[in-house]
């Protein structure tokens, strides 16, 4: 069994206002979200979907794209990312378990009654914080806040640097 999360892209953008202003480009807070996401995506605890409208977009066919463990969705001519998410819930709800972070009333009502999960977008942001403290903490719990270069090499790597380092220094 798989859980899902999938993510009304545009919905989110325009819950969140203090984080995404509306005046900024769309490509740049599409950018911002997916980053975000793929941050999360990489707990393995879900496969992340965030789904964009493509509707008006004329001869659209649609695309689908994987980027470092985010599955990001642009829907196709006349279809709407509401359109896609409950045909994906209506299809994998019996099987899988599936999460939709929308705020979207109607959208929350649908995907209740075809077996989903609702997340409004206060809860996802709540996710996403939870998630980059997780990482801090094993950050801190192994005692490297940052990798180095001296971290990947061999010891006689290392020792042929530091022959290299004193010699320039006279």
């Amino acid at each position: 069994m798989n859980k899902y999360l999938l993510v009304d892209g545009y919905n989110i953008i325009n819950a969140w206002r203090d984080l995404f202003d509306p005046g900024d480009d769309l490509e740049l807070n599409r950018s911002k979200l997916i980053d975000m996401l793929i941050d999360f995506a990489g707990n393995k605890e879900y496969i992340v979907i965030i789904v964009f409208d493509a509707q008006q977009v004329k001869g659209g066919k649609g695309t689908l794209e994987e980027r470092q463990g985010l599955i990001i969705v642009f829907t196709e001519e006349n279809e709407t990312a509401d359109n896609y998410i409950e045909k994906f819930v209506y299809e994998k709800g019996s099987t899988d378990k599936i999460a939709v972070a929308t705020s979207d009333y109607m959208e929350q009502r649908i995907v209740l009654s075809s077996g989903g999960a609702r997340i409004t977008p206060k809860e996802l942001r709540q996710l996403l914080v939870n998630n980059k403290k997780a990482q801090r903490r094993i950050m801190d719990s192994t005692g490297k806040t940052q990798n180095s270069f001296r971290d990947y090499l061999t010891p006689e790597q290392e020792l042929l640097m530091e022959r290299f380092r004193r010699n320039k220094r006279g």
